[in-house]
């Protein structure tokens, strides 16, 4: 496609590229946008290096002016996007590419490969995030998928709320808070469940967890707090009903004068087992293969459509769109905009082709790049903050994890230019 376009000419044509999303996974009221803070550095500095360059023309992939193209390929347009941490909804425009057609092209498997991995793990993460009604989650699901998803799901998950990852790179590269227990490998290394739980506590003081389903629960509790004392930080638990061994750890905790330490429930929870445990007296929870997974929707869907192109360099702009059936799109760039109520509460969003403003609405997206040189890069923790913002914005009905229509479908304002 690149090589006819350099040839024909159209590789220097205007053209404006949109991300997002026709429908929801089914049953979810709405999604969470992540990702922006991993790709938008991507687009400024994506560069093709000789050798591959070289490698495409050995393979006959592109011929020599599509190469000569590529070795001087720099992304110089703009991008707007829904600030990462933000709401969508069904034909949201979470991502708009302006630029020659060629660039715009070339960005296409970048944008959606982060987009859709990033956006389908906060989405989930967020349905547990309001599941777990204030209690802490640990992101812990690292060997659950590829390596470096590993990575970019312990960041997506964090922006969403949740307090910690047990990914080490994340923390590293991302500042995700990082915290971790110990594996049943560990006792199970040492002759007696009291020698690991001693060991442990050795290193790591008496506020560390104590991971107590080894063998019996109730003997580890009772081990645990005889090696700890009652000052013990927490247990984890990590098998069996735990509603009911949760209910028996608490009352045995308190029976050894354990009153502070904390019940921590891993072992396949998602946003229902959550919900499901909310009357549990469990302190904290460890999510892991759910969340990475996007709580059995591993991609947001999302898909990157050229909406507008000029038939000449520099030439105007003309509306262009899908016609096929179930894959309708809107054609020209859009500007998206929303309403909320006294409390807050988003109560519409659409947007329009015509560029106009709306007067009493609040403009979604946001500058990320401008000629090719990124202009908004807010820290984790902003970003993390401002999810929660969104989030709030949801009636309580929106934020239950039960299944439901969309909260709310973009819509379109005015008519497109053709």
């Amino acid at each position: 496609m690149l090589t006819a376009f350099v040839r024909d000419g159209s590789v220097e044509h205007p053209a404006v590229f949109e991300t997002f999303a026709r429908r929801l996974p089914e049953g979810r009221r709405y999604g969470v946008v992540a990702g922006l803070g991993r790709l938008a550095p991507m687009l400024a500095d994506f560069r093709f290096d000789p050798a591959e360059v070289d490698w495409l023309r050995a393979q006959d992939v592109v011929d020599d002016a599509t190469a000569a193209w590529l070795r001087a390929f720099r992304f110089t347009g703009d991008v707007d996007a829904y600030p990462e941490g933000d709401l969508y909804f069904p034909g949201s425009p979470v991502l708009t590419v302006r630029g020659t057609l060629g660039e715009c092209v070339m960005l296409e498997t970048l944008v959606l490969s982060v987009l859709n991995h990033d956006s389908a793990v906060a989405s989930a993460a967020a349905r547990m995030v309001l599941a777990a009604g204030g209690r802490p989650l640990v992101e812990m699901g690292s060997r659950r998928t590829q390596e470096e998803a590993a990575v970019a799901a312990a960041r997506a998950a964090h922006l969403a709320g949740f307090a910690s990852t047990s990914n080490l790179a994340a923390g590293f590269r991302h500042g995700v808070p990082t915290v971790g227990t110990a594996a049943h490998a560990f006792t199970l290394a040492h002759p007696s469940e009291a020698e690991a739980f001693a060991s442990q506590v050795a290193v790591q003081g008496k506020d560390t967890t104590l991971l107590v389903d080894t063998y019996d629960v109730e003997q580890g509790i009772r081990t645990a707090v005889e090696v700890a004392g009652p000052g013990l930080g927490a247990v984890r638990i990590d098998s069996g009903d735990l509603a009911d061994t949760a209910a028996a750890a608490r009352a045995l905790l308190d029976e050894l004068g354990a009153h502070d330490t904390r019940i921590i429930a891993t072992s396949d929870l998602d946003e229902y087992v959550i919900t499901a445990l909310a009357d549990a007296p469990i302190d904290g929870y460890g999510v892991g293969t759910r969340v990475v997974t996007g709580s059995g929707h591993p991609t947001a869907s999302m898909v990157y459509k050229l909406v507008a192109v000029g038939f000449e360099p520099g030439g105007p702009l003309h509306a262009v769109a899908k016609k096929s059936h179930d894959k309708i799109s809107v054609g020209g760039g859009k500007t998206a905009w929303r309403t909320h109520d006294a409390d807050g509460r988003v109560t519409r969003e659409w947007y329009r082709v015509d560029g106009l403003t709306e007067p009493g609405a609040t403009p979604v997206q946001v500058p990320v790049v401008r000629g090719g040189r990124l202009v908004h890069d807010p820290p984790l923790a902003e970003v993390r903050t401002h999810c929660a913002a969104a989030l709030a914005t949801l009636p309580e009905a929106a934020r239950s994890v039960s299944a439901g229509r969309p909260y709310l479908t973009a819509t379109l304002e005015g008519e497109t230019d053709g």
